[in-house]
């Protein structure tokens, strides 16, 4: 196994727990298991900071964002709300890299309308069979969960209008590829919209180094620079990048938005 399976299959199975373990809080158990905390892979602990400050998850959200997908969006791990800035309208076709429980697909398919579509890729069953438990209990019949990786995206070429995704990315071992596999199923003056974990240029290689925090969101962050040349050269322009939030002494949750020449 390559290093850069390793760390697919480390973060897999951090995520395929935290499926059992909402799936099992859902049903009535205990989500506070003997790996840990099931309310978000965060390098802090938990979701919030010791002064009470939300950094990852559902507390992230407003009442009106999370309309009609609210059990979705309960389970969110995410560090942001890329829904919130995508600027989406009738009748396109959004992509979630990382969908997880869905809350972000299910918010896109309310936007998009009917004549719209909202998709899923995720590379964990447990989580994709939980995402289209919420669609259906939802009611939303206007999406889909696709099993895959984001380096592999199983979608034709120029398919999608808007690419969004929540504190994935930075997990991916290769985002260069991720990125340019973003862009070449994005149309021609698509929109990226995604949020997520930016680290800081002084980030020591102490926490780099540390492949268990590949699943806190921490460790495998780009800096603002990097994000920002690796997405020019996968074909984004018009790369805007706005920070939101510290996470971790050594990073920051932001939103991301890029054009798709």
């Amino acid at each position: 196994m390559t290093a850069n399976e390793d760390i697919r299959e480390i973060v897999r199975e951090r995520y395929a727990e935290s499926a059992r373990q909402l799936t099992m809080a859902a049903a009535g158990g205990s989500c506070c298991g003997s790996s840990g905390s099931c309310c978000g892979p965060s390098a802090l602990d938990g979701n919030v900071t010791t002064e009470g400050t939300v950094v990852f998850g559902s507390g992230l959200y407003s009442l009106a964002e999370a309309e009609g997908a609210t059990a979705a969006v309960e389970a969110s791990l995410g560090c942001g709300v890329p829904t919130a800035v995508a600027d989406l309208h009738e009748g396109e076709t959004v992509l979630d890299l990382g969908s997880g429980a869905g809350g972000d697909v299910l918010i896109s398919a309310r936007r998009v309308g009917p004549s719209g579509r909202a998709i899923g890729l995720d590379m964990t069953a447990e989580m994709l069979e939980l995402a289209r438990k919420n669609a259906v209990d939802a009611g939303v019949t206007n999406v889909e969960f696709l099993h895959g990786y984001l380096e592999e995206i199983p979608l034709p070429d120029a398919s999608v209008d808007v690419v969004i995704s929540n504190c994935v990315i930075n997990l991916a071992a290769d985002k260069q590829v991720v990125l340019a596999e973003a862009a070449r199923v994005t149309r021609p003056g698509g929109r990226f919209a995604v949020s997520d974990v930016v680290a800081d240029v002084d980030m020591d290689e102490a926490t780099r180094a540390d492949l268990a925090a590949y699943t806190g969101c921490i460790a495998g962050a780009l800096t603002e620079q990097e994000f920002r040349s690796a997405l020019a050269a996968a074909g984004w322009t018009d790369v805007e990048v706005r920070p939101t939030h510290r996470v971790h002494e050594h990073a920051q949750s932001a939103i991301i938005r890029a054009v798709r020449a």
